[in-house]
């Protein structure tokens, strides 16, 4: 930690966070003000940057039960953001082998790591529109102004490119988020353990939304759902050198062993759509492996 005050001050301008003025002052830069404001409104210019909460009553905009508008910078604000967050979300109670205890429907991790990932790898260029968070009784959407730089299908598996590479590094160093990579595997490995619906990542006009679902029983979720569990977890497996199976499959989706034909029949949907590939088509039925179409 520097030991004065002009110390310090240089450090913030070697960071970029503040710079020299012509009256030997220092003015905070746009990338300070974004990430440790007291009050964005005090910067017109970054006002419409600021992450909006909306919580609705159903599964439609059409009812909103609360909305605020976070005015702290990024960092400053973040865990505060996150814990608002955490608490509009409905729970779940979990009945362990002695002890009875509420969890959040969306893992608090899986949650953290798309926040981040929507202020980090937004487009500033964008005028008028700010990271959003939308709250409804079946998911949660989490969005960003511009569209990603790499292919939605492959966030997990591709080093991320940030059109705001100061941001995204003085955030990482503050634990905000993933040193390397974009923390996908993290979302999806967080929904596969606990059994809930696979993530969606998709573009909009001139946005980029994650979304993660509440829980649903493997019989509520439909042929859409299902392939897209089987391509992201044909991706974690890969990207972690194994390979997708009906074993795998089956403890993915909670499935009986003596149920393994269902297994089967969802592995076929998911190479039917084209979004996995045998790993070996010579092998054994038994033996077969997947792995994602791009591999």
């Amino acid at each position: 930690m520097p030991e004065s005050r002009a110390q310090i001050m240089q450090r913030l301008q070697a960071e970029g966070l503040v710079v020299r003025n012509p009256a030997a002052s220092w003015d905070v830069t746009n990338l300070g003000a974004i990430l440790f404001a007291k009050r964005l409104d005090d910067f017109p210019h970054l006002r419409r940057k600021a992450v909006r909460v909306i919580a609705y009553t159903d599964n439609s905009r059409i009812n909103t039960l609360r909305e605020q508008v976070g005015n702290k910078g990024y960092a400053s604000g973040f865990e505060g953001l996150i814990g608002f967050v955490n608490n509009l979300v409905p729970s779940n109670e979990v009945i362990g082998k002695a002890l009875r205890r509420t969890v959040p429907m969306y893992p608090e991790l899986a949650v953290r790591e798309l926040v981040a990932n929507a202020l980090i790898h937004q487009d500033f260029t964008v005028g008028g529109a700010g990271p959003m968070i939308e709250i409804f009784a079946d998911r949660m959407e989490i969005s960003n102004p511009g569209v990603p730089l790499v292919d939605v299908d492959r966030f997990l598996d591709t080093p991320p490119r940030s059109r705001n590479e100061a941001l995204a590094s003085l955030m990482r160093r503050f634990g905000i988020c993933e040193e390397r990579g974009s923390g996908v595997d993290k979302v999806v490995h967080e929904t596969e353990f606990y059994q809930l619906p696979a993530p969606e990542f998709a573009i909009a006009i001139d946005s980029t939304r994650a979304s993660l679902f509440a829980h649903r029983s493997l019989s509520q979720m439909d042929k859409r759902d299902r392939i897209r569990a089987c391509y992201l977890h044909a991706c974690l497996r890969y990207v972690s050198r194994d390979y997708m199976s009906n074993t795998s499959l089956r403890e993915r989706f909670g499935i009986a062993p003596q149920n393994s034909a269902m297994a089967s029949r969802y592995i076929k949907e998911a190479v039917e759509q084209g979004v996995i590939r045998p790993y070996d088509e010579l092998a054994g039925r038994k033996y077969m492996k997947y792995v994602p179409h791009w591999a």
